[in-house]
């Protein structure tokens, strides 16, 4: 089924099967793209008109998120952002709707050793690469309020670009490079989950792969050394032989095209659905295929209890271009300075 969506919202030219399917379903899709559309816009116009009143935090609030469905790479800008932030003397939280995991009680504070059954894979990634306050919650204001008991200066939202009931400084959108926009339909008939004009007006556009357009920052992911996941040695990709790769990420591919410029040749790679939860004995039958498990970083903080000695995890920074990265920081550090200090 995610083949068939993906092919559906992201092929230019559909042909066969998949053609004769998408013009079966276009009578369905279209009207609930539109009423998808529709509820949409006005969820979005009732704050801009004030009808419904969006809680503002006494800092600045940063959004990373984007207009389609599934993975673009948001994570790893969020944990720029924080580094950068750290840098320049600043003290970033995270907050998260915790998308995969189910805690006991909302708003939860993430810690160094949470399990991602309870605030999702993508919070304890960033706890875990950041060390910052990091919480989670649906409603993303509750979140908030509980990462100001812990002295942050400065909120970012890993997602939550359409969350209007926070009200944010800053937006930056994080585009697929690759995919871009597919065929610019809104949810379900596209990938879309608001129109591509909703890009006119976020603050800052990165593109994470392919070709960066003209208003947009160029971004790509920099992998380093493989991290054994139970031990924490490393080594180099090229090392490894006989190696199954796996990803449970928004577009699979991309971290098997990264594996393949590394010059790792995968026996098997394995795609998964983004946020699965993995058990031991599904990861121990893959592993058999080769010698060694490789996995994104996102993965390997789901199996950190139950990992073998041969399951290696490959993390990615994120490069973004000049001038752009460092008119992102400047623009937070000068809306930090309107806001003073948070017991101002």
């Amino acid at each position: 089924m995610a083949a068939l969506i993906e092919a559906m919202w992201y092929q230019r030219k559909l042909k066969g099967k998949t053609r004769v399917i998408y013009l079966l379903l276009w009578p369905l899709l279209w009207p609930l793209s539109q009423l998808f559309s529709a509820i949409s816009r006005r969820k979005r116009r009732q704050y801009v008109d004030g009808k419904k009143i969006a809680y503002r935090a006494p800092v600045p609030v940063v959004i990373v998120g984007n207009i389609t469905a599934g993975g673009n790479g948001k994570t790893p800008v969020v944990v720029w952002l924080v580094e950068q932030l750290l840098a320049q003397g600043l003290k970033p939280g995270v907050v998260s709707r915790g998308y995969g995991g189910k805690a006991p009680y909302y708003p939860y504070f993430v810690e160094s050793d949470t399990n991602t059954d309870i605030a999702g894979d993508e919070p304890v990634l960033i706890r875990r690469r950041t060390g910052v306050a990091v919480a989670v919650a649906p409603v993303r204001s509750e979140a908030v309020k509980l990462l100001l008991k812990h002295d942050v200066d400065v909120i970012i939202t890993d997602d939550g670009l359409q969350h209007y009931a926070l009200a944010r400084d800053i937006e930056l959108v994080v585009i697929d490079g690759q995919r871009r926009f597919g065929n610019q339909q809104l949810l379900p008939l596209g990938p879309l989950r608001e129109s591509c004009q909703r890009l006119n007006e976020v603050d800052f556009l990165i593109c994470n792969g392919g070709q960066a357009q003209t208003n947009e920052a160029a971004m790509y992911l920099a992998p380093s050394e493989l991290i054994n996941i139970k031990t924490g040695a490393r080594c180099a990709a090229t090392s490894l032989t006989s190696v199954v790769a796996m990803a449970g990420i928004g577009h699979p591919p991309r971290f098997f095209a990264t594996l393949d410029a590394l010059g790792v040749k995968p026996v098997v790679c394995q795609p998964f659905a983004d946020h699965q939860a993995f058990t031991q004995q599904t990861l121990l039958e893959l592993a058999q295929q080769g010698q060694h498990l490789v996995m994104t970083e996102k993965d390997a903080v789901k199996c950190y209890s139950f990992a073998e000695d041969n399951w290696w995890y490959l993390p990615v920074d994120a490069v973004i271009s000049e001038p752009q990265a460092s008119a992102i920081i400047k623009r937070i550090i000068e809306v930090k300075e309107k806001y003073g200090s948070p017991s101002a």
